[in-house]
């Protein structure tokens, strides 16, 4: 009987300290914004000190409009991250099939310390342009740990706990992104002497996740399917399931590697030209669009005016609370996914969030005329967290590697992340115009484009709880789940084959 071993939980606990990484890097640039800003202007010779009044005294710090240059180069510190993790997403299959993921992982954490020496070493050199280095090789990093380690761990996941444990990605970004939030207060380090400190941080876990990663053993299906070491697949299994018998996982290798066989190496403009996949690329790209577009980045960035009209006289203390909100729902998730399945938690978490956009639009369209409406928007944002943690957020991330065989996943997940962190990147960009232009409506897009991808999800993505990958690919052939016909595989990729060496 499967079971959670020692082993196991070293590695993806060792695997998840990457994910960690990325949402400390995602909310840590945030709280020390002004901070930075102030010390971006004094390295541009544009920031002002105190000011002496007529009368003797000394007013307050100077509020003078922040300088363009200031804005440019804080923009492009934000922004250069999402670029990066575009970049460097398509290099997930490279770098996870040259050596192996243990490998893969091991390699990139050399970007991740890079970059947090960069950022911790900012006030010694010039501050703008290191920062905006860091920034840009931490994206690098986290577009390649961000398919690295939900391929990993759902490659040595046993079927029983494969969606709890590939909801764990997704919980170590939360707590990262909590962890950035709290240690970013101004009384910690989010200040003028410690804010470099505050962004070297980033890089901190990358060390530890290198000694870890020297105790965990490799992928088996990578061992078995990509290098063909069976005897080296099962010592692996051995280590990761215990002392149990593994010929159902042998044997689901086996199948799985006859297929690979004869779908080779996927690229990913095979993976895209190829009708074979089509349906399935479809579908995880859809989960992606529909979890970014869903709109929670943009709670994110007004949560805080929305609790400043609603009286709280220290916002990013219910921020702080907005992060609470993040983990215990993820939580919920990694209780129920196993239960109540993909699908169905991805139903409930759309269709939740459409109706708290709602909510969120009438409570913004109304506070000024009832006080009371303001409390309606933080009800609602506090409840989008929770529905977005419950499906959305975390299923997308781990369900790509379930619907593709071994030939294509990691094409299939380097795509997914690249439209991933475009998505992320349009949202953090335009935004801000789009709420100058439809005001308090705002939330009334989301919550349409929700509604979409609640049909979508509905009629389009099928149940893979309890499948092998094997069922899950013949899910996507036959409507009915029968099994994939051989001959239309093969001729599909003699075809792909024939078509690129022309």
């Amino acid at each position: 009987m499967e079971k959670l071993t020692g082993t196991l939980a070293l590695a993806v606990f060792t695997a998840a300290l990457g994910s960690l990484q990325i949402g400390y890097s995602l909310g840590v640039i945030n709280a020390p914004q002004k901070v930075i800003e102030r010390q971006y202007a004094r390295s541009l010779g544009v920031y002002k000190e105190e000011l002496t009044q007529t009368d003797g005294s000394n007013s307050t710090e100077n509020e003078n409009p922040t300088d363009p240059s200031v804005v440019m180069y804080w923009s492009l510190s934000v922004a250069v991250f999402s670029v990066g993790g575009m970049v460097s997403s398509f290099l997930v299959g490279f770098v996870s099939d040259f050596r192996g993921r243990i490998k893969g992982m091991l390699a990139i954490n050399l970007l991740a310390i890079t970059a947090g020496l960069l950022m911790g070493l900012a006030k010694m050199g010039t501050p703008h342009l290191m920062v905006i280095a860091g920034r840009a090789i931490m994206g690098l990093y986290c577009g390649l740990t961000s398919g690295l380690v939900p391929m990993y761990i759902g490659e040595i996941s046993p079927m029983k706990y494969r969606g709890a444990l590939g909801t764990l990605h997704q919980l170590a970004v939360v707590i990262g992104i909590l962890l950035s939030q709290v240690i970013g207060l101004e009384f910690l380090l989010g200040n003028d002497d410690m804010w470099p400190v505050l962004l070297g941080l980033s890089g901190a876990p990358a060390i530890l996740q290198c000694l870890l990663l020297l105790l965990c053993p490799e992928s088996p299906r990578y061992l078995y399917i990509k290098l063909g070491k069976k005897e080296e697949a099962c010592k692996s299994l051995k280590r990761l399931k215990g002392d149990y018998d593994n010929s159902k996982d042998i044997a689901e290798m086996q199948a799985e590697k006859e297929e690979a066989m004869k779908e080779a190496k996927v690229s990913i403009l095979r993976l895209v030209r190829a009708s074979v996949y089509r349906r399935q690329l479809f579908v995880a790209l859809m989960m992606h669009l529909s979890q970014q577009f869903s709109g929670i980045n943009a709670i994110f960035y007004y949560s805080t005016s929305i609790f400043q009209t609603a009286g709280v006289s220290q916002p990013e203390y219910a921020t702080i609370g907005v992060g609470v909100i993040n983990i215990i729902f993820t939580l919920v998730s990694v209780v129920l996914v196993d239960r109540a399945g993909r699908r169905t938690l991805t139903l409930i978490g759309l269709g939740g969030m459409c109706c708290c956009a709602v909510a969120m639009t009438v409570g913004l369209a109304f506070q000024e005329a009832y006080s009371w409406m303001s409390y309606l928007s933080m009800v609602a944002i506090f409840l989008f967290v929770s529905f977005f943690e419950i499906g959305p957020g975390p299923i997308p991330w781990f369900i790509v590697a379930e619907i593709f065989s071994q030939g294509p996943r990691p094409a299939a997940i380097a795509l997914a992340g690249c439209f991933n962190w475009t998505s992320n990147f349009i949202i953090g960009m335009f935004f801000p115009y789009l709420e100058e232009i439809c005001g308090s409506y705002v939330f009334i897009i989301f919550a349409v484009l929700l509604f979409g991808f609640t049909i979508f999800i509905y009629f389009r993505v099928p149940e893979t709880k309890g499948k092998t990958f094997e069922e899950i690919a013949a899910i996507f052939q036959n409507k009915r789940g029968a099994s994939p016909s051989k001959s239309q595989v093969e001729t599909e990729m003699v075809r792909l084959k024939s078509s690129t060496e022309a």
